[in-house]
């Protein structure tokens, strides 16, 4: 049950996200009902707990002290004004909008300047939803002070959170997703004609979720470390890791059917299963093979502490032997590459467990498990004395103006909540700004029109759902104030647990905990949570209009750029590693291949208007989906080509060769030509085809040499597919390919 629920919230973030804020809110509710302050102070001061605590999201304790300080005088200061601009209707609507407008444009000042918005808008609305007066000012001066102490009570002493610790849960979620993906694997297996389509989604997600949990534990490295070779060295052993588990199950794919399986086939959702891999592998070496894939499982989930037992040492020791040709079990050609892929697995897991748990004891090695220990000791040797060169980044003029994102944000939110405070207004006059505060947030973290559009509409889903959750449960409560509090904290922890799985859930929890609150406030009726509704309609309808016609960036702007982005990311770690695995200059391809990730991960994000359940163009959600496939397929092998050059300077078997550097031209002169079309529909670049990588350096070879063996088949192995997905590129993105002669 524990590696379940360190798996499912790696880091424990979104448990100690709900638990803080419930947790402040709860203190400050407490403080106050020992004051006897009356039932709206109560609701204040748990709005304004809230906003305290979410909206600061800062990774350093210091920083987060400081802005939690700034954040108290803005608290005040906002719903100052609120209580004094409450009774003058226009100015009071004039100066939500520049509240609204500044706390959007407060983006572009990082962090702190986003949470001080934040704060700042909250305590403005908190003061509109408890009819603060300038004669209730002084005790809600109280009620908010209260509020942020018990904020930075349960911050910093009773939710005590570190840098250290979190990235320690966060490996701790590596490990433990790592072992997952090695059974969903080891049912890949043995799974039957009917099972295996689900089989293989499994693996699937297994390898997006263990991706997902390296680039979460990629951004804690260098708060969560203290020093900045141990977080290289960490850096390192996770990419070592997260490849080898990802090229184990493609050879697993292969060993089932009769031909070589496409990278393409553990990323494309749906993707069918290779010609003739229904049926179960069957051969001698199966049951071997099952048994090892099961100790394999085994060396992940145990604790580094057990590495010294006999059975553990025997186990790791037998699988680091199938990294030598000698040791391998009799089968086919496939299944014994499955075998050894296993050993590089294991002598990926020996290196984590050597990065986390430090030296170990090393008296029951054979030969095979010494020669991988030296070569691991090499690798952290040469990664502790590496010279750290500043790398200078190309770096684009930043937009300035209107076309600046946050100006332009700001712009559309302000004119967006000026639209929703006018039909709010027509609505209802005491709570129009239930349409104010959902234009205002549709907008948070969106980029362009078409996020915007589905955001309103899990938004406006998610308070459908709330209302009809918040009717049952205030005719349950009834006039108990404690019951009701109480379920709202219940509330409030799911929905920070629950917001970065679901928008929907997340804004189904927000209105449930809403409704109790109108019934404290002696304002419930179904008159107004369906008022809620209408009012949240209004307010996404308004944000779509204001997105769609005040400055819009279109879903297919913002998609190419992002495409762009990632393009020359791609070329650029592909040719840097090609280059050192051609005898070139070192360079940090780690942190190249990072950049790599993050920005495919901007993309994903981007891309899902167009990939969502609801879009009416199949047609295209199909293609885009393909393409985002293909570029995590050309993402894994630039990783795979990275993690090798990183090998060069300490492996004993890798030699730099030459020829790679011209192999590797016709890659990058593609990946430019894809990068001209998308970044300008006119462009003349011409997409390269030709006979294959791999038989550029075949004659190269030297005669009895193992296949496996040679580190420039893997290379070239990873050239060519990458070489085919870049090809593969042009047909969605609209390229012409020119047709090979014969």
């Amino acid at each position: 049950m524990r590696d379940r629920v360190t798996a499912s919230d790696p880091g424990l973030l979104r448990l100690a996200a709900g638990s803080r804020t419930a947790g402040s809110m709860a203190l400050t509710l407490a403080v106050l009902a020992a004051l006897r302050v009356p039932v709206p102070h109560l609701v204040a001061g748990a709005i304004s707990s809230m906003a305290a605590t979410f909206a600061i999201r800062e990774k350093q304790r210091a920083r987060q002290a400081v802005t939690l300080a700034l954040g108290l005088p803005v608290a005040l200061a906002s719903v100052s004004l609120g209580a004094l601009l409450n009774a003058r209707v226009v100015a009071g609507d004039l100066f939500f909008v520049v509240v609204i407008f500044c706390a959007v444009y407060g983006r572009r000042f990082g962090d702190r300047g986003n949470a001080l918005g934040l704060i700042g808008f909250q305590i403005y609305f908190m003061s509109l939803f408890v009819g603060a007066t300038a004669a209730t000012l002084p005790s809600l001066y109280g009620v908010v002070a209260i509020a942020f102490a018990s904020s930075a009570l349960v911050r910093f002493l009773i939710v005590y959170e570190t840098p250290a610790g979190i990235l320690q849960r966060l490996r701790e979620a590596f490990r433990v997703r790592l072992a997952q993906l090695v059974a969903a694997q080891l049912e890949l297996l043995d799974a039957g004609p009917d099972e295996v389509e689900k089989v293989l989604e499994s693996v699937r997600e297994g390898t997006a979720r263990l991706h997902e949990t390296a680039m979460m534990i990629q951004g804690r490295l260098e708060e969560g470390t203290s020093d900045e070779s141990v977080a290289r060295l960490l850096q390192r052993r996770i990419a070592d890791a997260e490849i080898a588990a990802e090229r184990l199950g493609l050879l697993l794919l292969t060993a089932r059917s009769s031909e070589r399986t496409d990278t393409l086939t553990l990323h494309l959702p749906g993707a069918p299963v290779p010609s003739g891999g229904r049926l179960p592998l069957r051969e001698e070496a199966t049951d071997t093979l099952r048994r090892d894939l099961r100790a394999l499982g085994v060396l992940v989930l145990r604790p580094v502490a057990e590495g010294a037992r006999p059975a553990m040492s025997h186990m790791r020791n037998r699988l680091l032997g199938y990294r030598e040709e000698e040791n391998l079990p009799p089968g086919s050609a496939a299944v014994q590459d499955v075998f050894r892929g296993i050993g590089e697995a294991a002598r990926a897991v020996m290196g984590l467990r050597l990065a986390l748990g430090g030296p170990q004891d090393d008296t029951d090695d054979t030969p095979a498990t010494t020669r991988s220990r030296e070569e691991l000791d090499a690798e952290n040797a040469s990664i502790e004395s590496a010279e750290q060169d500043e790398q200078e980044r190309r770096r684009e003029q930043p937009p300035t103006g209107l076309r600046r994102p946050t100006t332009r944000a700001a712009v559309q939110v302000a004119l967006g909540s000026s639209l929703a405070i006018v039909g709010g207004e027509f609505l209802s006059a005491q709570r129009w700004y239930w349409a104010v505060l959902t234009c205002w947030i549709v907008f948070i973290n969106t980029s362009s029109t078409g996020e915007i559009l589905v955001k309103g509409y899990r938004r406006l889903l998610g308070t459908v759902l709330g209302v009809v959750a918040g009717i049952v449960l205030a005719g349950l409560v009834g006039p108990h104030t404690w019951t009701a509090l109480l379920l709202v904290l219940l509330f409030v922890f799911a929905m920070f647990y629950t917001a970065p799985l679901s928008y929907t859930l997340m804004s189904f929890f927000v209105t449930a905990a809403l409704g109790l609150l109108y019934t404290l406030l002696h304002t419930y009726s179904l008159a107004v949570l369906l008022l809620r509704v209408e009012e949240t309609a209004l307010g996404a309808a308004c944000g779509i209009i204001a997105a769609a016609v005040v400055l819009p960036v279109r879903t297919d702007r913002r998609t190419n750029e992002l495409l762009v982005t990632v393009l020359e990311r791609l070329a650029d770690v592909t040719g840097a590693a090609v280059d050192q695995l051609s005898g070139g200059p070192e360079t940090d391809l780690l942190d190249q291949a990072r950049d790599l990730d993050q920005a495919l991960g901007d993309l994903r994000s981007a891309v899902q208007p167009l990939t969502h359940p609801i879009t009416p163009l199949r047609a295209r959600r199909n293609t885009a989906q393909y393409l985002l496939a293909l570029l995590e397929t050309c993402a894994y092998h630039a990783r795979s080509l990275a993690a090798t050059a990183e090998l060069l300077p300490t492996h004993p078997s890798i030699a730099a060769d030459p020829r790679l550097r011209q192999a590797c031209r016709r890659i990058t002169h593609n990946i430019a030509a894809l990068t001209a079309h998308v970044a300008d529909e006119q462009a003349t670049a011409q997409i390269e085809t030709g006979p294959s990588i791999a038989s550029m350096l075949e004659s190269g070879g030297t005669p009895g040499t193992p296949r496996y063996g040679r580190i420039t088949d893997r290379v070239l192995r990873h050239l060519q597919r990458l070489d085919e997905s870049v090809v593969g590129l042009a047909r969605p993105l609209g390229v012409p390919v020119p047709t090979p002669k014969r």
